[in-house]
């Protein structure tokens, strides 16, 4: 089973790989849709907007981390069936949407509007549950079939996202011209059909896990108490927030889980698997967090020179691409950590250059952006394969719930904090460019860290002498740069852990994949 000469392997691998691809398109089209043909076709202001996006992330990570504890036991073709099923219905209630606001005019509009606006927040939901499922089964497949290099190939699978998010860049650049967004929207099914088919009837293997017969107890015990309070204390977290419960009620859920995990497990888990933990949170935010963030800084140059905005997404996707095809031939060299290690340091460089490049031309910034794309490539596959490859008897449990704790703390936490940062950066840019202006246009807010001040866009547009409304503009722009600045805290802090898990493991005598055949583990 595990020779990559093996056909059925092979088979089981590309479906995967598609699957994956599916994910990515889905993803990216629906959140390009967002922020475009579904604001003028459904009304919709910033905060429409924003619940619409999120209905499509929070079920992602959420799905990934329930699969995770149940999928050994439904098996995973369930999974992927349950995946396809999800993108059909995503499609049919699109569809739906679309149709509520043909031929509709006055009074009869508005509610037609809201009607599509619901399918669609329905649809999202179902999708991001679908996308999750494909990260719950695909990881532990692959995982298994190629237990011997991991690494390797856990990059190779994960290069379908970036693929994905290429092809949902030139569907964007084709379809441009295009008022049917039904089309860009449901070539989701193209590669969704292609993978059914092919994994239908494949034969999914047993995990590594259930073949060692390593017992669903010690599953959990590898995850543990520390595990379960950050991976289902986020899902819990953001359920609460979408749901608008009281946090007493979250804290009461999390608490009872973490419970329920002390009483059966009796363990705090691994202590490796923690570590990991830790740093994947400020991993998801350095690479997911700032894509967005990225991309639309050079926007702008990409306009002034007449090409398309999407160029950017293809441009630093397709080098994600490629570069995890080769992913394998770097860890064999210096191992997992060493490349993760070196990862941190061009993220690091990537993002001090790019601070730097407020009022450069397009290749100055599209050449620092290209260096940070480098550096955060093999960061997230690189990261399960580590954790597949240290903690092999939390099998699917430990794997997915790396994934899910990245994407829920991107959410909850990663995303407030680069708020706070650009809010930070902009305010005391213009406090002293401009003290009154500054007094006039800031407010005082809060979040999960602390009170700050912010600029209110309200305020700011009432603003009509041109100076000061440049001062305005020249600060939130001075602040977006400065802010990327102060995020290479994040691969610092990444950069300094995995050289002491590297100092760790030389001590031990080099970096080892554990071998659950291995009993004195």
């Amino acid at each position: 089973m595990n020779s990559t000469s093996d056909k059925s392997d092979m088979a089981l691998f590309w479906g995967c790989f598609i699957a994956l691809i599916t994910t990515s398109y889905a993803f990216i089209s629906r959140m390009i849709l967002c922020g475009g043909d579904f604001i003028s076709d459904f009304g919709l202001d910033k905060v429409a907007v924003g619940e619409l996006q999120g209905a499509g992330i929070w079920p992602f990570g959420v799905s990934i981390i329930i699969f995770s504890l149940f999928i050994d036991k439904i098996g995973y073709k369930t999974a992927m069936v349950f995946s396809f099923i999800s993108y059909l219905a995503y499609t049919a209630l699109a569809i739906m949407a679309y149709s509520a606001i043909q031929g509709v005019e006055g009074d009869a509009l508005v509610a037609a509007q809201a009607k599509g606006y619901k399918l669609l927040t329905w649809g999202s939901i179902i999708l991001g549950l679908g996308n999750g499922a494909v990260e719950a089964y695909i990881n532990p497949v692959v995982a298994t079939i190629f237990r011997k290099d991991k690494v390797k190939w856990l990059n190779i699978l994960h290069a379908g996202w970036p693929a994905g998010l290429v092809l949902g860049g030139l569907c964007t650049i084709a379809l441009a011209s295009n008022a049917d967004w039904r089309i860009t929207l449901g070539l989701i099914l193209v590669p969704a059909i292609i993978f059914f088919f092919m994994l239908i009837g494949a034969k999914f293997p047993k995990s590594e896990r259930e073949q060692a017969g390593v017992g669903y107890v010690d599953m959990l015990k590898e995850l543990g108490i520390f595990g379960a309070f950050v991976g289902f204390g986020l899902v819990v977290a953001e359920l609460g927030r979408v749901f608008a419960w009281p946090q007493t009620l979250s804290w009461a859920l999390t608490l009872l889980i973490v419970g329920a995990f002390a009483v059966i497990t009796k363990s705090f888990g691994r202590i490796i698997l923690a570590i990991l933990i830790i740093i994947m949170m400020p991993l998801a935010t350095a690479e997911i967090g700032t894509d967005g963030w990225i991309s639309s800084l050079m926007e702008g140059p990409m306009k002034a020179a007449g090409h398309h905005p999407a160029w950017v997404l293809v441009y630093t996707s397709a080098i994600m691409m490629v570069l995890r095809f080769f992913a394998g031939s770097i860890v064999h060299r210096i191992s997992p950590l060493g490349l993760l290690a070196g990862c941190s340091l061009l993220a690091i460089i990537g993002l001090t250059w790019l601070s730097k490049t407020n009022g450069a031309g397009m290749l100055v910034i599209f050449s620092a952006a290209t260096l940070y794309a480098v550096g955060k490539t093999f960061f997230w596959p690189t990261m399960l394969g580590v954790t597949s490859e240290q903690c092999p008897k939390g099998g699917a449990l430990t794997l997915n719930a790396m994934g899910g704790i990245g994407m829920l703390a991107v959410g909850i936490l990663g995303f407030p904090f680069i708020g706070f940062l650009q809010e930070s950066s902009a305010t005391a840019k213009l406090q002293s460019s401009n003290p009154a202006i500054y007094e006039t246009v800031t407010v005082q807010k809060n979040y999960l860290l602390g009170d700050y001040k912010a600029i209110d866009p309200v305020k700011s547009a009432a603003i009509t002498e041109t100076a000061d409304a440049e001062a305005i503009k020249s600060a939130t722009t001075t602040g977006q740069f400065s802010a990327l600045g102060k995020m290479a805290i994040f691969p610092a802090f990444m950069l300094v852990c995995y050289l002491g898990l590297i100092a760790y493991f030389r001590s031990r005598g080099g970096y080892k994949p554990v071998n659950l055949g291995d009993q004195n583990h």
